[in-house]
């Protein structure tokens, strides 16, 4: 009986060599040999920020509407935040207003994550249909800011042993967190201030948030009280890749041609 990341390993092995020229291609290879092509150690997931004293503002489920306004926010703060962005959940990625909203964000220095393309559950994929999921996203940041992203985040939070093994095959660390706003559980923005101002009061070591863009409230709100209740402690707001003494991106290039 084959493992899990056995069994990823040819079938990713498969998917590819099914896509090449006949003369590239080696069906004679066995489940071994695949799987020595593709053996590396499951993709790294970071529930905390590891550098003293910075806070690292997440959002999901963007670019959306109120997407500039936070950049703004967060610019009145000297404030740097990661943005994991979808590429078809609220609305399409490619339409002109989300394209300059990305690109507004970029320009002002904070990082492009991946949310994946259509916010799907990683657990209840194939390999094959996630790893789209995956390039999709990271094939329209390098279109259209010239950057491959070296975090993903899983939708819900969910991820399992065989959604770490295509993550690293594709370059990329997974980011969780340690502090949800609570905006997409519905909690009213009362709860959401009390939750960050004791957030504030305990004073962690580090705090890696999760909010999303898509609400009101927390762009509106929820933000503003935040970086002031934390600023007020004396913490740096940096990018996830800060936070972690990483680079954020697998590659930078010259934009490309959007199809």
């Amino acid at each position: 009986m084959f493992s899990k990341s056995r069994l990823f390993a040819f079938s990713l092995l498969a998917t590819i060599a099914s896509a090449l020229p006949a003369k590239f291609s080696k069906p004679e290879l066995s489940v071994d040999e695949a799987f020595s092509l593709f053996k590396r150690a499951p993709a790294s997931v970071y529930y905390n920020c590891t550098v003293p004293n910075t806070v690292a503002i997440t959002f999901d489920d963007g670019p959306y509407t109120w997407t500039n306004e936070i950049v703004d926010t967060l610019a009145r703060y000297n404030a740097k935040a990661t943005f994991f962005f979808n590429g078809n959940n609220y609305e399409c990625i490619y339409s002109p207003e989300n394209e300059a909203r990305l690109k507004y964000a970029f320009a002002a220095g904070h990082q492009m994550a991946s949310h994946t393309w259509a916010h799907l559950d990683w657990t209840t994929l194939s390999p094959q249909r996630l790893l789209s999921e995956m390039t999709l996203l990271d094939d329209a940041l390098i279109k259209m800011l010239g950057v491959k992203p070296a975090f993903v985040r899983p939708p819900f939070g969910k991820f399992n042993e065989a959604s770490r093994d295509v993550a690293a095959y594709n370059g990329e660390s997974i980011v969780i967190w340690d502090f949800d706003s609570g905006d997409s559980q519905g909690s009213s923005a009362q709860k959401m201030e009390t939750d960050y101002q004791n957030l504030a009061a305990q004073k962690p070591g580090n705090i890696l948030t999760l909010n999303h863009e898509t609400y009101e409230a927390t762009a509106h709100r929820i933000l503003p009280f935040a970086l002031s209740a934390l600023q007020a402690q004396g913490y740096s707001f940096v990018t996830v890749a800060e936070c972690l003494a990483s680079n954020p991106y697998q590659s930078v290039t010259t934009p490309q041609t959007r199809d």
